[in-house]
């Protein structure tokens, strides 16, 4: 493959850089949430190792499927027709809704799990008996699962914004620099606050029932969920900020003569 290098002596190519860097940063997001909530499962001392490698083996993913262009395209044609007709009639199930099937469906199994597991208080109970650890190996085969579905949305952005696999590459590796440098600052966020983390898990199954009806060509545009996400994550800060600011109410005794 040849790399043209010589476009970088015009403008537009640096405006479509540093769009698409920002636009690859915003699809981070769900990842990071995931890759921190997974590593803090962890024992503490390896948990940043276990972000840096979860977030460069995403970087190794994207860099290798923007190479395998013409491989992805071809992912979209259709393996098999399903007839559903009180969803969405007639349609072809290429390899890409499958990879977006299972994903969703793995999303949303994993943070149902999760959240299941903080509403019993099992979490805390099996870290305090040192049971709550889980190995590297696990954890590192999960990242790849859920990497290797959010990289194809990654990946199918970049093409729909620019059209040079530089630009797309370069646009990855600083999204991926960025999200490295911030991310053991989001996962201590997270896990500092119950709330938030509750919250990020419901951003999760939220963004895996869209995977879902993405893989039934039922298409969610993505501008209304990262809104919501917003709206929701604005809202949870102001309480925060409002537990933070009120006192408890101080009960004294009544005195009667």
């Amino acid at each position: 493959m040849h790399f043209d290098f010589s476009v970088f002596s015009q403008a537009h190519t640096w405006v479509s850089l540093l769009t698409l860097t920002f636009m690859e940063i915003v699809l981070g997001i769900d990842n990071i949430i995931f890759i921190s909530i997974i590593v803090n499962r962890l024992p503490r001392a390896s948990q940043q190792r276990g972000r840096t490698i979860g977030l460069l083996l995403a970087l190794l993913f994207r860099i290798g499927l923007l190479l395998s262009i013409s491989w992805i395209v071809g992912l979209k044609a259709a393996l098999f027709t399903l007839d559903l007709p009180w969803i969405t009639g007639s349609f072809g199930v290429s390899g890409r809704d499958l990879i977006l099937l299972a994903g969703g469906l793995f999303l949303i199994g994993k943070s149902t799990t999760e959240i299941h597991t903080k509403l019993q208080g099992a979490e805390e109970e099996e870290m305090a008996a040192g049971k709550g650890s889980v190995s590297m190996g696990s954890v590192i085969f999960q990242i790849i699962l859920i990497d290797i579905v959010f990289s194809f949305d990654s990946i199918l952005t970049a093409v729909g914004l620019v059209d040079n696999v530089l630009i797309m590459i370069l646009a990855v590796i600083l999204s991926m620099a960025v999200m490295i440098v911030f991310s053991g600052v989001v996962a201590d966020f997270v896990n500092r606050n119950p709330t938030i983390k509750m919250l990020a898990l419901s951003f999760l199954i939220m963004i895996g029932v869209m995977l879902v009806m993405e893989a039934f060509h039922q298409e969610i545009e993505k501008g209304y969920v990262y809104f919501a996400m917003f709206f929701s994550l604005v809202v949870e800060m102001l309480n925060m900020r409002l537990r933070k600011k009120t006192e408890p109410v101080q009960l004294r005794d009544s005195q009667y003569d």
